[in-house]
């Protein structure tokens, strides 16, 4: 018995001998399979900037209304507070901190729309912690994405990746200033692909790279790292009930960026074609309804008159399942991949009808969101543009499609118009009881506007007609 209980014991030391070593085995396995980022951190640091900006606010909206009630109570207890206040001075007020990253060597730089947006004054500041004024080269709402230019040379900057190589489980790491934090790293990988924003916009045109890194505020316009060091997303929002990282985060692909940043630097806006259709998504009922094999596409619920897709051939009920090579497997990809191409652009379509594929050639036609700033004559400019607004004309796409004549809000700053509740994109008909039709006519009412008083501006609005009253103080 002694015998075999030694045998036992020998035998039961081998096997935990073997146990351990596998066990450490598969640890240095493991730990050997995870990736270091130090070296792309060190090498890629020297690219990233952190954003600052500032812009003017009447004293008045500075201070707040509630802080002025207060204020006025205990100067005068008992009286009612009067707040129709005149003559506080201009304010200057801190605004976005935003990242951003170099693109070159003479000093472009990237970031998020929604980080200097209406800005008066946009500082960049370097990792070696230099400081630059920033000049804004191109703004672009639909992607949020921003182009600026500081007067630097020989700076270090990034390479952009091909975003569509991108697969889901692969590791990505950001750089930014989340929270004021400047230069912070956080890693994760790739969530998901192609995730579409609802209510984002009437038109579309955004595809995110989903991801679990750590993003907070603070990071939006930064970039989104590869293992190879290359750019392939810039951060630029979160999915949180706390407003912090709920682990859920969205990146503007690489190959969008740089179509929008080489407009942006040649000719200050981005252009975006257009097909003219609205669709949906093709569920399980819509597949089998139409004996598709399995459902996927963009099922076509309506052709808009003498668009490109009329024009084109699309037909009610089609299933568009390829556009320009690309494949169509949610609906939310369509209007994304158009975006991609410039009016003008002859676009090859495959669709799904009556059991067929078919081969369908469509010419783009120019997007609503190709909105181009018109100079507002001297006259208005020396009278510091009282509205506190610039306007473009309205594509002849929106004009046929919305039957609207008239302007739209293309930049806004401080001004009655904001006061009011005027937005960016709104679209004007009339100015002062006067019918506007196009950016001339703006400006020659806007021109002869009175000193001070009210007047009355129509506006559309997602298809709703209204009248505001815009205040004038000069």
């Amino acid at each position: 018995m002694r015998t075999l209980s030694e045998a036992s014991l020998k035998l039961s030391s081998i096997g935990f001998v073997v146990a351990l070593f596998l066990s450490a085995s598969n640890s240095s396995y493991a730990q050997a399979a995870l990736p270091n980022f130090a070296d792309l951190v060190e090498n890629n640091a020297p690219s990233i900037v952190e954003i600052s900006t500032t812009k003017s606010v009447s004293g008045r909206s500075a201070i707040g209304d509630d802080e002025i009630e207060e204020l006025l109570r205990r100067l005068n207890p008992g009286q009612e507070p009067d707040l129709n206040i005149e003559g506080l001075p201009e304010q200057r007020q801190r605004g976005a901190v935003g990242s951003g990253f170099v693109i070159s060597t003479d000093g472009y730089i990237m970031t998020n729309n929604h980080v200097v947006a209406d800005a008066d004054e946009i500082r960049v500041t370097l990792n070696d912690r230099r400081v630059y004024d920033a000049e804004v080269i191109g703004l672009d709402e639909p992607s949020d994405l921003a182009l600026l230019k500081i007067d630097a040379t020989d700076l270090s900057y990034v390479e952009f990746g091909n975003s569509d190589s991108l697969r889901v489980g692969d590791w990505v790491l950001a750089i930014g200033s989340p929270f004021g934090l400047e230069f912070s790293a956080a890693a994760g990988i790739v969530s998901a692909k192609g995730r579409s924003m609802p209510g984002r916009s009437t038109y579309n045109y955004m595809s995110f790279i989903q991801t679990d890194v750590a993003i907070n505020q603070g990071n939006s316009g930064g970039p989104l790292f590869n293992l190879e060091g290359d750019v392939i997303g810039i951060n630029s929002q979160i999915l949180s009930s706390t407003g912090g990282s709920n682990g859920i985060s969205f990146s503007i692909p690489s190959n969008v960026a740089m179509n929008v940043m080489e407009q942006l630097r040649d000719t200050g806006t981005v252009e975006r074609g257009l097909l003219g259709v609205r669709m949906r998504e093709v569920d399980y009922a819509l597949a089998e309804i139409f004996k598709l094999e399995r459902p996927r596409g963009a099922f076509v619920d309506d052709v808009q008159i003498e668009s490109p897709a009329e024009e084109g051939g699309v037909l009610i009920e089609d299933i568009i399942l390829e556009f320009n090579g690309h494949d169509i497997e949610y609906f939310s990809d369509l209007p994304f991949y158009v975006g991609q191409y410039r009016p003008g652009t002859a676009a090859k379509m495959l669709v799904y009808r009556d059991g067929e594929l078919r081969d369908i050639t469509v010419v783009l036609g120019s997007s609503p969101t190709n909105s181009v700033a018109v100079a507002v004559p001297e006259v208005v400019r020396e009278r510091g543009n009282p509205l506190g607004f610039r306007v473009s004309e309205l594509s002849d796409d929106l004009r046929r499609v919305t039957g609207l004549s008239g302007v739209q809000i293309a930049e806004l700053n401080q001004g009655p118009g904001r006061e009011a509740g005027l937005l960016v994109g709104d679209v004007i008909v009339s100015l002062n009881r006067q019918e506007i039709d196009s950016a001339d006519k703006f400006a020659i009412v806007a021109s002869n506007l009175p000193d001070s008083g009210f007047v009355p501006i129509r506006i559309v609005r997602e298809g709703q007609g209204t009248t505001m009253a815009l205040e004038l103080e000069r």
